[in-house]
């Protein structure tokens, strides 16, 4: 799908208001959120329901006494009535982990709106995560690397994301060196314009026990571009420029396609149980959300 990355303008919007977005998505989180509630979580203390037992005030099940068990959760209303001694047992409260993959090539900002798409997707998924006491950790991953953005960084909008890259690694590979920590709720977002197999993609993202989000932001001009005639590209990644001629047959090969590889993310995310979601720049925020991202499990509305 490299030939979905080029257009006659590449230019990323280096004036994004990274403060507003972040403003508002923050706020956004009052009204929907990622799927963290649907886990099956396990960890330290925390505020979201486990899937074991503890002490929070959640009652869940009793069992019988058994020596050794703290005299304080003992049923004692149960005791009067029967005269056994039974245990309390209460839903585990423990904090989930939101492991955040962050496409840091050009082609995420090809267009001002599919930059700004990309930015809000980002600051809704870090403010979603900390609303609920989650603990959350963004990695960029560019063309050749993986690194960690420390949270205080990410929340100060010091971004120093790569350019053009001379060479590239299969994303396989660059997410097997992401440090992904045991069940936590993993979220990939990147445009998915790459040419290998989604499946070795989305099996890194569910190792170790990981449940995955797949966000994939998306503009006019690499889904229903207007090529006609001669046309200069330049492949935004590594900033070669190619000027051809676009028949209307080629534009048809390419939009089929583009159409094809997205039905097999879609396809494998589904097959691994994984939420996927293509959320399009061209519309207002929630109500691009409100389409694949709320049908398919990425996202979840509040009240």
């Amino acid at each position: 799908m490299s030939t979905a990355k080029s257009t006659a303008s590449t230019q990323v919007n280096a004036s994004v208001d990274l403060a507003g977005i972040h403003h508002r998505m923050k706020a956004l989180t009052a009204m929907v959120r990622l799927p963290i509630s649907r886990g099956q979580w396990s960890g330290v203390s925390g505020s979201v329901l486990g899937q074991g037992t503890g002490s929070s005030i959640d009652f869940q099940d009793q069992r019988p006494y058994l020596p050794g068990d703290d005299p304080r959760h003992i049923n004692w209303q149960a005791y009067a009535r029967t005269g056994a001694y039974t245990m309390k047992l209460y839903r585990q409260e423990v904090t989930p982990k939101v492991d955040i993959l962050f496409d840091g090539s050009p082609s995420m900002f090809l267009t001002p709106a599919k930059a700004v798409r990309t930015w809000e997707l980002l600051y809704l998924c870090v403010e979603s995560g900390l609303r609920l006491g989650a603990s959350v950790k963004v990695q960029v991953v560019n063309a050749s690397t993986v690194r960690e953005v420390p949270m205080e960084r990410v929340l100060a909008y010091d971004w120093v994301l790569e350019g053009k890259m001379e060479a590239s690694q299969p994303r396989a590979l660059l997410m097997a060196q992401a440090i992904l920590r045991a069940g936590s709720l993993r979220v990939w977002l990147s445009d998915l314009l790459v040419e290998e197999s989604p499946g070795e993609v989305i099996a890194q993202l569910v190792r170790e026990r990981g449940r995955g989000v797949v966000f994939a932001p998306s503009c006019p001009e690499e889904s229903q571009p207007d090529w006609n005639g001669n046309i200069e590209f330049e492949e935004c990644e590594y900033g070669r420029r190619d000027r051809r001629r676009v028949e209307p047959d080629v534009l048809k090969r390419y939009l089929k396609a583009y159409a094809m590889h997205f039905s097999l993310w879609r396809e494998t995310c589904l097959r691994r149980q994984v939420a996927f979601a293509r959320v399009p720049a061209e519309m207002e925020f929630l109500q691009s959300l409100r389409g694949e991202a709320l049908s398919h499990g990425a996202v979840e509305l509040l009240g």
